[in-house]
């Protein structure tokens, strides 16, 4: 895990480096000025010598400059660097979150990402800043300060060494009662952001059905849990105050009343005490400041776990090390495939698909919900790996292209159609980012998205708000089809992206296919007949198994499922959407 994090501070690990150099010089700068104050009350005051006022006061006026002077350059160098180290991690998250597969991504949820990019990075940004600032400067003047009473008197300073003993050791207690606390806290930050991005995300359900209650509830179960673990770990860390200002005054005590024996035996002057009264003010607040960073510490270690395991995770897909770039045509082979979303459970999603597609053929697939459609097509881009078998495209194993080559010859318009906050033509140029506005013009009245564009009063510079709010569902699709075409794609894959819009209107769109795009492979995911009846072959899913792979009259009077959805639908009962395991 350290490794991990220390790759990320990259170009900032000379100013990290410096960091700890300045807050030295700090401290050593800063030490030296009790030591100073001693010499003015000893040499000046008491000796009535002003001309040793004036020396040891310049001596103490430039140690105080340089000391300001260090403090300012490890404060700028320890925000510079944390803040970069913190740019580094998210940087390094969100490449490696763009690197992942389908299956690497199912085992995060959103919330649990976005909790990491944000909650945790923040987290461990104050630790290392702490790292290289307090926790250096606190041992460092825990050290000096020590060193510096026992060079003033060794037998009162014994007495403080055993005093600090004594509260390290109650702080360390507090500290190891407290890290398991905080590592459950920031387990639970993921249940609190899942619950706001849920409950916002599907704030129009919420209110159709009248659950703001309950997701109220939902909302309060969480942040009191939160809140029960927050009180729980600062209760504890409560205790450090009372012992840390006990500790305090009892030293004070201490040291006046042994001091005031020391003074009238003659064996300590008045300047030199005042010197230890200092020098223990900044023992005790040294140990105070070494009770934040293991408070810091423990908080951001369960963070940096979690950091760390995105960051340490690999893609599922391996790509060659010089894949193919080119396909040479559309066609489409399934090798005996059999996939599982869980491998080794036994569990198929797949089983032992065996289909040869040719380039430029429209494909129709049809079947039952849960029947392994879209698992399907993921297969052809290369979203997940076959657990038995090949996947083969323009002659070619999938696995043997670079992933992003492939996918860039590859359009999919998904189940759930994603539009981005931007204009319309910004959205478009996805597709094609040097597309003309003539050319994605064009494959909007392909799309049969034009007629409603040409609507809107700014029209394509239309805003689309974040997730096409301000769209309809089946304008939505049109869009995302459009887009989708704008890559001249050697393979289209649409996968129940006109379930939202008309029959006549879809009837028009695969009119446009087969005139515009006969070249390009076609694969139409639906649970409408009338989208896939026209297709030239037609693939019947159910269970994960071809049942039927042949054209509409073939298959109607052969194969029972696919008869029993279209006399379900010609009856007039709707889209068939039923599980036929």
């Amino acid at each position: 895990m350290l490794k991990t994090l220390y790759r990320q501070i990259g170009q900032y690990k000379k100013v990290s480096a410096l960091t700890p150099v300045f807050t030295a010089l700090e401290v050593l700068t800063e030490i030296l000025i009790p030591f100073v104050t001693a010499a003015i009350i000893d040499y000046g005051i008491e000796a009535n010598n002003m001309k040793n006022v004036y020396i040891y006061g310049g001596i103490m006026l430039v140690l105080a400059f340089f000391s300001l002077l260090f403090g300012v350059m490890a404060g700028r160098l320890a925000s510079t660097a944390s803040t970069g180290f913190a740019a580094n991690l998210r940087d390094g998250m969100y490449a490696n979150i763009q690197n992942f597969s389908f299956s690497n991504i199912d085992k995060y949820s959103t919330a649990g990402l976005v909790t990491r990019m944000t909650t945790d990075v923040t987290n461990v940004q104050n630790a290392y800043q702490m790292m290289m600032r307090i926790a250096v400067r606190a041992p460092l003047m825990l050290v000096c300060s020590m060193v510096m009473s026992f060079i003033i008197n060794a037998k009162i300073s014994l007495v403080f060494f055993i005093v600090l003993i004594f509260l390290g050791i109650v702080l360390f207690n507090i500290m190891y009662r407290t890290m398991p606390v905080f590592t459950k806290v920031f387990s639970k930050y993921d249940d609190l952001n899942a619950a706001v991005q849920e409950n916002v995300s599907g704030i129009r359900v919420v209110k159709s059905f009248v659950r703001e209650d309950f997701e109220g509830k939902k909302f309060t179960k969480a942040a009191e849990t939160l809140c029960r673990l927050f009180v729980k770990a600062e209760g504890l860390l409560a205790l450090n105050n009372p012992v840390m200002m006990l500790t305090v005054y009892g030293c004070i005590i201490a040291l006046s009343w042994l001091g005031a024996h020391y003074i009238v035996g003659g064996t300590l002057s008045t300047g030199n005490l005042t010197s230890m009264f200092s020098y223990v003010m900044s023992m005790m607040m040294s140990l105070m400041m070494l009770s934040m960073v293991f408070v810091m510490l423990s908080m951001s270690m369960a963070s940096a776990k979690r950091i760390a395991e995105v960051l340490e995770e690999k893609s599922e897909l391996v790509e060659p090390a010089a894949g193919e770039t080119v396909l040479a045509d559309g066609s489409i082979d399934f090798n005996h495939v059999s996939f599982s979303y869980n491998k080794g459970s036994g569990e198929d999603t797949l089983h032992d698909i065996d289909l040869h597609i040719k380039s430029g053929e429209t494909i129709g697939i049809i079947g039952g919900t849960g029947c392994g459609k879209s698992s399907l097509v993921n297969l052809i881009s290369r979203l997940y790996d076959v657990t038995e078998g090949s996947v083969y495209v323009g002659g070619k194993d999938v696995r043997s292209y670079d992933g992003e080559a492939l996918r860039s010859q590859i359009a999919v318009v998904l189940q759930k159609n994603v539009l981005f906050s931007g204009t319309i033509l910004e959205n478009l140029r996805w597709g094609n980012e040097n597309a003309t506005d003539e050319e994605c013009i064009e494959a909007c009245r392909q799309a049969q998205a034009d007629e409603f564009i040409s609507r809107f009063p700014d029209k394509y510079d239309t805003y689309i708000e974040q997730g096409g709010r301000n769209v309809s569902g089946g304008q939505k699709q049109r869009l995302c089809i459009a887009r989708a075409l704008l890559k001249h794609p050697k393979i289209l894959i649409l996968d129940d992206s006109t379930s939202a819009v008309d029959t006549a209107t879809d009837a028009k769109i695969r009119e446009t296919f087969a005139t515009r795009i006969p070249n390009t492979t076609k694969l139409i995911i639906s649970q409408r007949i009338s989208s896939v009846q026209d297709a030239d072959r037609i693939l019947v899913m159910d269970d994960g198994r071809i049942n039927g792979f042949d054209t509409h009259e073939n298959l109607l009077k052969n194969n029972d499922i696919y008869k029993e959805i279209y006399e379900a639908q010609i009856q007039g009962s709707g889209d068939f959407d039923q599980n036929n395991d």
